[in-house]
């Protein structure tokens, strides 16, 4: 006779939280509320009604003037518009599955199942484009890309007896913004997912693997369902940090070659409000630029909560494991 006593499971019987309860739960989480109305939405309604004025360095001095949706309408009669939405595209897509969350997913599992100081060792290493200073760290993506002699990847080629040996950030610029973003972006996410698999009970992949489960059926039926937290946050976390990034892009090719080559939305906010346009910083066309931006991160919040099913994330578990 087999007892099934190994588990004591009970249901939980759902009880309306009485005021006291829902009165503390509020208490806590009263200082992140206030963090978020501070940092988030006081400005917010700043850059709206930032967005909806006049105001430039021309005229800073001078009284100035609510103009309505002026600013938007020149926004999106921009010419190079189109051009600077599919370069934010581009740029967020491609660092964010390939690098982001593809590579930081990968480093993670490959770490995770080799000696664990070599996979210690291997993860610092990683971590070094993220702590490298950004003017250091540009400077040796540039190194790898100039021209003879000084150009590393020039050097290699003219090894092999490539007589042709460009400036690679001119031929192939988005190459290197990816690249240049991806090493960085990947690291962060290669911590929290091996912070994540180290969390998951060993049981379950010792008794997986007794019953002739291989590697990769535990990481397929085990581990990346067990992910779907971490993906959810490195996602949608990394998403907003592409969308609000420019710094080395702005080091690496000030959005050239050329004409907004590699300009993305937030670049051009940036130079809107704080670079000399014809004489004038204008600081309530970058306020437009950059209200739109975040509306675009709050739609894609939105949809990564749908797509990860987050209320189930959220939801109490229906019985107790005792």
């Amino acid at each position: 006779m087999i007892v099934a006593g190994v588990l004591n499971v009970r249901a939980v019987v759902k009880r309306n939280p009485s005021f006291g309860a829902t009165l503390g739960a509020w208490g806590f989480m009263s200082p992140a509320t206030f963090l978020v109305v501070i940092f988030f939405f006081i400005p917010a309604i700043i850059l709206l009604v930032l967005s909806m004025t006049d105001l430039a360095s021309s005229n800073f001095s001078e009284p100035w003037h609510f103009i309505g949706f002026e600013n938007f309408r020149r926004m999106f009669s921009d010419t190079f518009f189109p051009k600077i939405l599919g370069n934010t595209f581009r740029y967020v897509t491609l660092t964010l599955v390939f690098f982001n969350v593809g590579l930081a997913l990968v480093l993670a599992l490959l770490t995770s199942h080799i000696n664990r100081r070599a996979g210690f060792i291997f993860r610092v290493l990683w971590l070094l484009p993220r702590i490298t200073p950004s003017v250091v760290y540009i400077v040796m993506w540039r190194r790898f890309a100039q021209t003879p002699p000084y150009g590393i990847i020039n050097w290699f080629l003219e090894m092999f007896g490539v007589a042709r040996q460009p400036y690679w950030l001119n031929e192939m610029p988005w190459l290197f913004v990816i690249l240049v973003n991806g090493f960085v972006g990947a690291s962060f996410g290669m911590i929290i997912f091996t912070s994540a698999i180290e969390a998951i009970p060993n049981d379950l992949i010792t008794a997986a693997k007794v019953d002739g489960a291989s590697t990769w059926q535990v990481i397929r039926d085990i581990t990346l369902p067990l992910l779907r937290w971490p993906l959810l946050f490195v996602t949608s976390y990394q998403t907003l940090s592409l969308l609000v990034s420019f710094a080395y892009i702005l080091l690496l090719t000030q959005g050239g070659p050329g004409l907004f080559t590699t300009e993305v939305w937030a670049l051009t906010s940036y130079k809107r409000a704080l670079f000399t346009y014809f004489g004038t910083n204008q600081w309530g066309q970058g306020a437009a630029w950059g209200l739109i931006l975040v509306i675009i991160a709050i739609a894609a919040s939105i949809i990564y909560l749908r797509v990860f099913q987050f209320n189930e994330l959220v939801q109490e578990p229906k019985i107790d494991v005792l």
